[in-house]
């Protein structure tokens, strides 16, 4: 058993939007096939990785280190113990072999590829749907048959006003989900209060609102944006500061008497491990949107959960960024809260089965082996163009 070879390009998302940090304009993201010699219905299995929304494709980390690093390997270093398929935990290893600690930088996205990539094979050579596979070797044997989605959105756009706003958002509705998020942070205070509310005065009774500053604020105007939005009662506050700035996470959650929600821009298990440590987060009430895409991948997810157990933390209080099928099977499999979702946004790369409509603010999963990309369209016919 072995990897004959590896394939990877880049390709565009762009999209004329922003968030309070950065604009997608020029956003590219790397899109890899491993091939392998394991032959399944007449062909060779082939496992398909990318990188989430929001980082640059890694492409040159994966030509120049990482492809060659598991290419070059024995084969027999990474399969299981009988040799009937490939071990991510293994590659993992090799992957970060001659890899010092700390200073994680884009090489978190490179190796979540990859290991995207490999966990798509693994799946697919057990004849299992990935969620099924994880419920069944590291969860509890139960599968979430429906996932908790919510609909990101609310970007800044050229021309876009309040009632645009509220367009966009009644979309997410008739589409069938219950709870949206915003963006906020890339205007003045007046200015994000007048969108909150635009949005607030068209959701109906049963859904709620998340907004999003993209680690925008200094501590001060954290808590004074805090302190405006503390009666708006919404679902949480998310990525009010520098995803590193523990102090400021902490100060925070002193003073907002809601929800926070972080961790989409934390990559490793140490950063995970200091935001539960030093980051004043409540078990009880707060999320944690750790995307196993953009940290090591799906090895290192396993690892950050635990952690968070040995913390006393639920895996129902993940509910990881990115808004692709990836996530929504460790979602399904590992019992966490639930999937963020992009709808019409970061195409081809977000959202989920073509037959699976968002229900009531809840999406299910094809039942076929693998993450599941051969049952959205336009992402495997952009897949099948890699190599």
């Amino acid at each position: 058993m072995k990897i004959t070879k590896i394939d990877v390009k880049t390709v565009p998302i762009s999209s004329p939007i922003r968030n309070a940090y950065i604009d997608f304009s020029k956003m590219t993201a790397s899109a890899l096939a491993i091939t392998t010699d394991v032959i399944k219905d007449g062909k060779p299995v082939v496992g398909y990785g990318f990188n989430s929304n929001g980082r640059y494709a890694p492409t040159s980390l994966l030509n120049e280190r990482f492809i060659p690093r598991l290419l070059e390997a024995d084969p027999k270093d990474i399969v299981n113990e009988e040799g009937t398929n490939f071990d991510p935990h293994k590659i993992h290893a090799i992957l970060m072999s001659n890899e010092k600690p700390g200073g994680h930088g884009e090489r978190t996205v490179a190796v979540g590829v990859l290991d995207m990539a490999i966990w798509d094979a693994v799946a697919k050579i057990e004849g299992k749907p990935l969620y099924r596979l994880l419920a069944d070797d590291y969860g509890n044997g139960e599968v979430d048959e429906k996932v908790y989605v919510y609909a990101a959105g609310g970007y800044y756009y050229p021309g876009k006003g309040l009632t645009e706003l509220q367009d966009e958002m009644k979309r997410y509705l008739d589409l069938g989900y219950r709870d949206v998020k915003m963006k906020v942070g890339g205007a003045t205070l007046k200015e994000d209060l007048q969108r909150i509310e635009a949005v607030l005065d068209i959701l109906p009774k049963g859904s709620g609102l998340m907004v999003d500053a993209n680690g925008r604020f200094d501590l001060d105007y954290a808590i004074e944006f805090g302190d405006n939005i503390k009666d708006y009662e919404l679902i949480w506050y998310e990525e009010a500061g520098d995803p590193l700035d523990y102090y400021l996470q902490s100060e925070l959650s002193k003073r907002y008497p809601h929800a926070i929600a972080t961790g989409e821009n934390l990559f490793s298990l140490q950063d995970a491990t200091n935001l539960i440590r030093y980051g004043g987060m409540n078990r009880e009430k707060d999320f944690l949107q750790f995307d196993c895409a953009l940290s090591y991948g799906l090895v290192e997810y396993l690892r950050i959960l635990d952690m968070l157990k040995e913390f006393g933390w639920s895996s129902r209080r993940c509910i990881p960024h990115g808004g692709h099928q990836m996530s929504l099977n460790i979602a399904a499999g590992l019992a966490l809260h639930g999937n963020e979702s992009y709808p019409g946004v970061f195409e081809p790369f977000g959202g989920f089965a073509d037959q699976y409509a968002v229900e009531d603010g809840y999406v299910k999963l094809p039942d076929i082996p693998g993450i599941g990309f051969e049952a959205k369209s336009d992402l495997f016919e952009l897949l099948l163009t890699i190599g």
